[in-house]
């Protein structure tokens, strides 16, 4: 693994030891910031399922301010700060050992707010949409958020549900990413709330795209 883009572009990442732990290959990682991106001016992301930390790494990379990484694996933890070491990223991240749902809450008390998120649950799991409705919940999201979900390609996630919509779809062998919006509710005059309309230029609608 490698870092594709940016000022780290190169760079060698080292992989979590073991099988535990499923890092996303620089084929879909190209792939991947080439739907929300590629390149970013500044903002806050999320690595949460964090493993190796490379999808944080290459936001730091490609442009973003800061990058908060959370696994629950201390080999995990120990393999992030060592890639960021290596990268030169260090002074742009938090890193944190805890479960999703506890470090969600712990983010939410320190007041976080994210411009992005990559949500990269082991494939076990089919909760990322539960994950991304606490995130809503907790206040956790800019207006026009993008959030990155990528799952076995075998499960199907809604296309739209509550304050998301998916705006692109990918599919690579057995690997799915699909790519929502955030749209914060916002007041309209006589103090209701509605949808926000606003149109993020990081991902565009598009259609579902296969490659083997």
């Amino acid at each position: 693994m490698r870092v594709v883009s940016g000022s780290a572009k190169g760079r060698p990442l080292k992989a979590v030891p073991g099988t535990g732990t499923r890092p996303t290959t620089d084929k879909v990682k190209e792939a991947l910031f080439s739907m929300i991106g590629p390149y970013f001016d500044g903002g806050v992301a999320l690595d949460l399922f964090a493993g190796s930390g490379g999808l944080g790494i290459e936001a730091l990379s490609r442009g973003m301010d800061k990058a908060v990484f959370i696994d629950m694996e201390s080999k995990s933890i120990d393999v992030i700060k060592e890639n960021l070491r290596k990268t030169g990223l260090e002074e742009q991240a938090e890193v944190f050992r805890n479960d999703a749902g506890r470090a969600l809450k712990v983010l939410a008390k320190r007041g976080a707010l994210f411009d992005a998120v990559f949500l990269d649950p082991p494939y076990r799991l089919k909760h990322g949409d539960e994950l991304m409705s606490r995130m809503a919940e907790l206040d956790l999201l800019r207006s026009e958020a993008v959030i990155v979900l990528e799952y076995e390609s075998g499960h199907k996630y809604p296309e739209s549900f509550g304050p998301f919509e998916q705006v692109r779809k990918a599919v690579y062998g057995e690997t799915t990413l699909s790519i929502y919006r955030f749209a914060a509710e916002q007041p309209d005059d006589a103090g209701h709330t509605e949808a926000g309309t606003e149109t993020s230029g990081i991902a565009e609608t598009g259609g579902e795209d296969h490659h083997d």
